[in-house]
């Protein structure tokens, strides 16, 4: 069972969080077609929404929507507490000049900005925090979000291994938030040790490594327990024939009566799982009829 294992310095300075999310990234990838920049995109931005959301609340989520104006345009992901997540991007075929560079994905993405969205379920809103990206790197751009929005300094590491195919072998990742309040030699000592030991997450994972060696090289000479997150790590998507009828409901009727005077039987397709929708002519009445109700009201 994969699923995001969760950490905390022995004096409770320092919180951490790790996660091998093979499955789920190999999950999208074949869901979305996506070829090697938009899988490490979007894998990335997985691995990240999981990593973050483990340090919410039961039901709780939190959305990553990176927007930029390079070809991607844009990456979102969304996941919970309890482990779901899923994912997208406009453009997962997009496929740069030449791979030359290796998967550029700064180039990809481009100038914009990163929007995180924090749900919690009793509330109608989500908090939303937004900052330019500094780099179109997914972990460093989170990692400015924290600083910026929440003064949490943190590292955010995330890494996604792809064969001479294009193919996902191994994706994961791991961040270490310092907590307010701490003292700077434990700042300094976390820095050292990223700087001595350059962790590499793919390398790590594709050695057979586990998500707690993900975190070991950073935590070297400070003392932490692993916290109980019993949650399995799932691509969720809760759409369903009843959202997107409600989608169909904001076009509005005179553009469902344009569908039924050409006997049109609109097939949507779910961005975020690839499931399609398909409406019969008698469907789009029954949707035009209740529309027409509703705005006699």
């Amino acid at each position: 069972m994969s699923r995001v294992h969760r950490f905390v310095s022995n004096d409770f300075t320092v919180r951490a969080a790790a996660v091998d999310a093979t499955e789920v990234v190999a999950h999208m990838q074949k869901l979305h077609n996506s070829y090697p920049v938009a899988t490490s995109g979007v894998g990335k931005a997985i691995v990240g929404s999981l990593l973050l959301a483990s340090q919410l609340k039961d039901q709780q989520q939190v959305g990553l929507l990176f927007r930029g104006n390079g070809p991607l345009k844009s990456i979102y992901a969304e996941a919970s507490f309890e482990g779901q997540v899923r994912a997208y991007t406009p453009n997962p075929q997009f496929q740069p000049l030449s791979y030359e560079g290796g998967l550029n994905l700064s180039e990809a993405l481009g100038h914009g900005t990163l929007t995180v969205a924090r749900h919690t379920p009793f509330q109608k809103q989500p908090f939303n925090g937004m900052v330019n990206l500094v780099s179109g790197e997914i972990g460093e751009d989170i990692a400015h979000y924290l600083h910026q929005s929440h003064q949490t300094r943190s590292i955010v590491s995330l890494g996604i291994y792809l064969d001479q195919n294009g193919k996902v072998v191994k994706a994961g990742g791991v961040i270490i938030e310092v907590m307010p309040g701490v003292e700077e030699a434990v700042v300094e000592l976390l820095q050292k040790n990223a700087d001595d030991f350059k962790p590499s997450v793919s390398r790590i994972l594709r050695d057979g490594g586990r998500p707690v060696d993900l975190l070991r090289p950073y935590m070297v000479g400070i003392d932490f327990t692993e916290i109980e997150h019993p949650h399995e790590v799932t691509y969720f998507c809760p759409c369903s024939e009843e959202r997107v009828e409600a989608a169909l409901q904001v076009l509005g009727e005179a553009d469902l009566l344009d569908m039924i005077n050409k006997k049109e039987e609109p097939e949507i397709t779910c961005q975020m799982c690839g499931k399609p929708y398909k409406f019969s002519v008698e469907k789009v009445i029954e949707i035009r009829n209740f529309v027409y109700k509703n705005s006699l009201n």
